[in-house]
């Protein structure tokens, strides 16, 4: 590795030994950088489920976990945005790239130090031994043993949930356990993926995107094809020698920074005294509550409510909601061209999508599936009513003279097709074959005639499920399509309703305070609520609840709560709508006013070039009559 980094640096500083590549290779470095940074984060989504098995923790520390991926940015992010335009932009990015590519390293580092994972089976996996103990241990005791830019960036988390899908594939020791003693299989619930292998490969991507920005100069220079005078504002900001950059900072300017920080606190209360955009970063920060926390436990309700494995929820994921997000946001963008709205028509198009959205995010509720039948959890050992769980529950005559635990969790389906916590609580009390292939006989509280057998796993139960899921799918890449007709549309919002001296200044505390409220409460409130929707947890070995095995009501919980806070975005809107309806008011009444005013210059000049002129033809005619 070591080998090729350095063959890279010889590379790019060859390549950018050539100034006019800068820009060019400027964008397609910056576009890598956004595609890593975007890989790493949606990867980190797609092993929520790997990791709360693997380590037996709760939804709410997941969230916590997969939150922090955001506090870093709250050190530095409203710093680095006002700052960052006086400074050597290249090589800040760079340095932020490699930090983040160390602390990618770091989050796969546990997967190293501590041992193997093991999980609560009874099934025998020695092929060549002929003793098959008995499920059911009659008088023992059980051991209790989880833009082109932001194109790319919308690009980064499909490869991201793709990556996730493959190592979800993958057993989590692979390498340090001979496989054929593993006796589950991906789509059993205490299957736990290569969620490690994900974070090293996305380290080593954001790692080699640091590389091209530390051969990039600090300003790009100037196109000869091109006068300074055709640049926007911002464009001339970060061209070398613009004479419209009023405060440039050349690279023998050694500028303090006390004295670039003086203006800073002006600033920053002239934006927050503006209204209109305190308002939209309270519905924006409202809204990301709301997505963030859909698109954390996606994949885990995709798992849990529809019964698929964590590597085709991922995959989906990838292959079908985030292209149908990156092709919203683009046509999007297009159809703003094409319309050509103005400040007021971008919030209404805005508005307009997300209302829709929300109408059509109803129909979710209609799209449900079976409850699993889990005997003593969700169904009585008789099958004729559904009880809450109670640990004493799953005790029952037919397993009495069983000395079984109440908190395994080895699933076994019976011919009954009902899932039974573990063969000891089904009542077998013999078995036959190895490994996945093991059947279990003589199963008392399977009760069907002529058959007392069980298979390992859960019972799949996939008939409603395998019919709505489709229609979910499609109602759900829709839904996404049309919210992200508004993000382009919203986004020009921020940037045209504040005054261009501030705009930097607003994008980067808009970044900070989604992140604050939003990037890091919304994960662990959400997994906080799905966690109360938990029938069966697991239990650590060293005490303490782990990982949940059974969820119901889990629909209510996750979509109530995603639609419950659109709810209110859309009501904290209306006072948006006066509020910038006011200031586009003003400045068309500024604009009338400070027109008449030049109008009356220009008259006034027009006046006096006429009386110049008049002078200049009389004395011309007196040279002539003299003549």
């Amino acid at each position: 590795m070591l080998l090729c980094i350095t063959m890279l640096f010889c590379f790019f500083s060859f390549l950018f030994s050539c100034h006019s590549f800068f820009p060019q290779m400027f964008l397609v470095a910056l576009s890598f950088a956004y595609f890593a940074k975007a890989l790493s984060g949606s990867y980190m989504k797609s092993t929520i489920t790997q990791l709360e098995r693997r380590f037996d923790i709760p939804s709410y520390l997941i969230g916590v976990i997969d939150g922090s991926f955001e506090i870093g940015n709250l050190l530095v992010i409203a710093f680095v945005s006002y700052f960052g335009a006086k400074l050597h932009r290249p090589k800040i990015i760079a340095v932020g790239c490699v930090l983040m590519s160390i602390g990618t390293f770091i989050i796969a580092l546990p997967h190293f130090i501590i041992g193997s994972y093991e999980y609560e089976t009874s099934v025998r996996v020695i092929v060549n031994s002929t003793l098959n103990p008995s499920p059911c241990q009659v008088g023992s005791s059980s051991n209790l043993t989880q833009g082109c830019v932001q194109t790319i960036s919308v690009v980064g988390p499909v490869f991201g949930y793709l990556l996730g899908s493959l190592c979800a594939k993958i057993y989590v020791d692979i390498g340090f356990v001979k496989m054929e003693t593993i006796t589950i299989t991906p789509a059993d619930a205490r299957w736990v993926g290569a969620w490690w292998l994900g974070y090293l490969i996305a380290g080593v991507i954001t790692l080699l995107s640091a590389i091209p920005f530390w051969f990039l100069p600090r300003s790009l220079p100037m196109s000869g094809a091109r006068s300074p005078e055709k640049c926007t504002p911002e464009q001339t900001s970060f061209i070398k020698d613009s004479p419209l950059l009023k405060h440039k900072y050349t690279e023998d300017e050694h500028t303090s920074f006390i004295e670039m920080a003086k203006d800073f606190i002006p600033a920053l209360r002239a934006l927050l005294g503006h209204p209109v955009y305190l308002i939209y970063l309270c519905v924006t920060i409202i809204q990301l509550n709301s997505l963030i926390g859909m698109v954390t436990y996606k994949p885990k309700y995709i798992e849990q409510h529809f019964r698929q494995s964590a590597s085709k929820a991922n995959f989906l994921m990838g292959v079908i909601n985030i292209p149908a997000v990156a092709l919203g946001m683009f046509s999007g963008g297009l159809l703003m061209k094409r319309l050509k709205l103005n400040v007021m028509g971008a919030a209404r198009f805005a508005f307009g999508t997300s209302l829709i959205g929300y109408i059509l995010s109803l129909f979710f509720f209609a799209m449900s599936c079976e409850n699993a039948k889990v005997a003593g959890v969700t169904l009585s050992y008789n099958s004729t009513d559904t009880i809450s769980y109670d640990k004493h529950s799953v005790f029952a005559s037919c397993n009495s003279y069983c000395s079984c635990s109440a908190s395994d969790w080895d699933p076994v389906c019976g011919e009954n097709s009902i899932t039974y916590l573990s063969p000891c609580l089904a009542g077998c009390t013999s078995s036959a074959g190895s490994g996945k292939n093991t059947v279990f006989s003589n199963c008392s509280c399977v009760g069907v005639a002529g058959n007392l057998t069980a298979n390992t796993g859960q019972c799949l139960h996939k008939d409603d499920c395998d019919r709505m899921f489709p229609y979910f799918l499609a109602l759900s890449v829709i839904t996404s399509f049309i919210i992200s007709l508004g993000g382009t549309p919203g986004y020009m919002l921020l940037i045209r309703c504040i005054k261009p001296q501030l705009k930097s200044l607003a994008l980067g505390f808009h970044a900070l305070a989604t992140r604050t409220l939003a990037g890091i409460p919304a994960p662990i409130y959400f997994g906080a609520i799905i966690d109360t929707t938990c029938l069966k947890w697991g239990e650590k070995r060293c005490g303490g609840i782990g990982d949940k095995h059974l969820h119901i009501y889990l629909l209510i919980a996750y979509l109530g709560l995603t639609l419950s806070l659109r709810t209110i975005s859309f009501i904290v809107c209306i006072p948006g709508f006066i509020l910038l309806s006011r200031q586009l008011k003003e400045e068309e009444r500024n604009a009338i006013h400070g027109a008449l005013a030049n109008g009356g210059a220009e008259l006034e000049a027009l006046r006096k070039e006429e009386f110049v002129i008049s002078n200049s033809s009389d004395n011309s005619t007196d040279r002539e009559t003299r003549l």
